[in-house]
């Protein structure tokens, strides 16, 4: 089958006779149709990261067609339109049966190879994958669309830590059938959700990339009275103020802090999500909080930054990581769909995964101001 291969730092070979894989018993191979371009995988495709150790197929941002069935598997059919999470979680260890898939020991990314596993992605023709990670699109929900379920399901994840819910009550909103939990299933139907109501809380987004402003969307479906965006081009900051942020701040303002401060009322936000994952960002959207607020942290860029300690010990903030998603993708989903989280202005590029080599140099040169990129193998 066709695969976009990485097979060394920033070198990608389109290879037509990779291995097709299959259906083992309990999963489903998928002809992928769409398979979004991650931040991540920007990161990852020069090696520093050690996530994508070569040789790899990358993706993990997809949607398509079930093709094959293995056996056992008896609640999924020939044609159902899928999407899925982006991790494979074992469902029989502890963190997944509380909930905390996304904290599975035994957890894998798709694309990814850190060194202890290797498991090849979605920007490939087929992938096989397990029932459990599985979930029904609607019929007018574009695959393009839906290959965005995976960003919007972190954006909401940390929107759902900041709203107070904790991992575990948000899944049990969403299980699903096949996930390996003790629950009741009812996979595909129409998730009962309470997650409009009204929060009535200010927040900072610190970065206004693809997730930033998924995070943006995300706290103003959930009731937010107001959020403020701030980064380093102005042009994502037009679009921040057009999907639904009220203030927008540069970054290289002088005193931005202490303003962001005084305009929430002398003492700061209720809450701030920091979205890039640098020393910088991370020191404004901690400063940005008022006594007792909260700090989501989503960005992952280095894996070591200055810390403002006493700014968190004397102000008694509460610093929470976020990682993945854990059940929010139904959610997503339905958001997607309905529109209250809006993925077109953020869609760049479709073109086909032949031609994806070009697009991720292109992503990486980052001189075009592009947001997502999805390929199309076919």
């Amino acid at each position: 089958m066709k695969a976009l291969v990485l097979t060394a730092p920033s070198e990608f070979n389109y290879d037509l006779e990779f291995p097709e894989p299959t259906a083992a018993a309990g999963e489903v191979l998928v002809k992928i149709a769409a398979c979004g371009i991650c931040g991540s995988d920007i990161h990852g495709m020069d090696g520093r990261s050690g996530r994508r150790q070569m040789p790899i197929v990358m993706g993990h941002e997809a949607a398509g067609e079930i093709v094959a069935v293995g056996e056992g598997v008896t609640d999924w059919n020939l044609g159902d339109r899928v999407t899925f999470d982006s991790t494979e979680y074992c469902g029989e260890c502890e963190e997944c049966k509380l909930g905390y898939v996304n904290l599975c020991p035994n957890r894998k990314v798709l694309g990814v190879s850190p060194g202890e596993y290797r498991r090849h992605g979605c920007f490939a023709e087929k992938i096989a994958l397990p029932t459990r990670i599985l979930y029904r699109i609607p019929d007018d929900l574009s695959y393009e669309k839906a290959a965005f379920a995976e960003p919007v399901s972190i954006a909401l994840h940390a929107v759902n830590l900041a709203d107070g819910i904790e991992v575990g009550e948000a899944f049990q909103h969403v299980h699903t059938e096949g996930c390996g939990h003790d629950c009741e299933h009812n996979h595909g139907a129409e998730v009962e959700d309470d997650t409009d109501e009204a929060n009535g809380g200010v927040a900072v987004v610190v970065g206004a990339g693809l997730i930033g402003l998924l995070v943006i969307q995300a706290l103003k479906a959930r009731g937010w009275e107001k959020v403020i965006a701030v980064d380093l081009d102005d042009s994502r900051l037009e679009l921040a103020r057009k999907l639904g942020a009220e203030e927008t701040f540069n970054a290289k303002q002088e005193g931005l802090a202490m303003h962001i401060r005084q305009i929430c009322g002398g003492d700061g936000a209720d809450a701030s999500f920091e979205v890039v994952g640098a020393g910088a960002p991370l020191d404004l959207a901690i400063r940005s909080v008022r006594k007792g607020g909260q700090v989501v942290l989503i960005g992952n860029l280095q894996p070591n930054t200055p810390f403002p300690l006493q700014e968190v010990v004397t102000r008694q903030l509460t610093i929470k990581g976020s990682c993945s998603c854990a059940g929010e993708y139904p959610e997503a989903i339905r958001r997607i769909q309905d529109g209250s989280i809006q993925v077109e202005p953020l869609l760049s590029a479709v073109a086909p995964l032949a031609e994806g080599a070009g697009w991720f140099k292109r992503l990486y040169d980052n001189k075009e101001g592009l947001l997502k990129v999805v390929l199309q193998p076919a």
